[in-house]
């Protein structure tokens, strides 16, 4: 909850990582609030009032799982809709003038994203920007699975992970600063 406070108000992308990432350790736990209690929340120093927001937070986290069905696999109602104001200002970006470099970054990344949906062989393939967070929460398991991460995927995540936060910073300039678009 804390840190997911913070990346929600710091970096959109990190934000819909991590809530991937909680999804999944939510998931480990097996929706169980007392082992997420005792392997998760109790890790926090934090005292007993934070603490309680912090369980609480998990609590409504595992009832909208399991409202939703998304206890085995998928993602929860509030990750999609981050997903869907991030590709309505996508879209949005990439149609207006007003800013190239956001548009030129996208174009750097395009290749990585095609031959990322190629490899995937879905019959209908995830939307770009959900193509490129699949491949960097993928990189993320990889990692903590301390397994090897090669050249050209590092090479990929690296362009993905700049054009994300190319992304990001234009989202909170648009919902903190100002507004991008009339």
């Amino acid at each position: 909850m804390i840190i997911a406070q913070q990346k929600r108000h710091e970096n959109m992308a990190e934000y819909l990582l991590y809530l991937w990432q909680v999804e999944d350790i939510i998931r480990a736990c097996r929706l169980d609030l007392e082992v997420i209690e005792q392997t998760v929340i109790a890790r926090y120093d934090v005292d007993e009032q934070k603490r309680a927001e912090i369980r609480d937070w998990y609590e409504s986290l595992v009832k909208m799982m399991k409202l939703e069905h998304v206890e085995q696999s998928g993602h929860l109602q509030i990750c999609k809709n981050v997903l869907i104001r991030l590709n309505d200002l996508h879209r949005q970006l990439l149609a207006s003038d007003k800013y190239p470099e956001y548009g030129a970054d996208y174009y750097r990344t395009l290749p990585f994203i095609v031959e990322l949906r190629a490899r995937e062989g879905k019959e209908t393939p995830t939307d770009e920007l959900e193509t490129c967070f699949n491949a960097l929460y993928g990189v993320l398991l990889l990692r903590l699975q301390g397994k090897e991460v090669t050249h050209d995927t590092q090479v990929a995540i690296a362009q993905i992970s700049h054009f994300l936060g190319l992304l990001s910073a234009f989202y909170k300039k648009d919902e903190d600063e100002e507004p991008l678009f009339e």
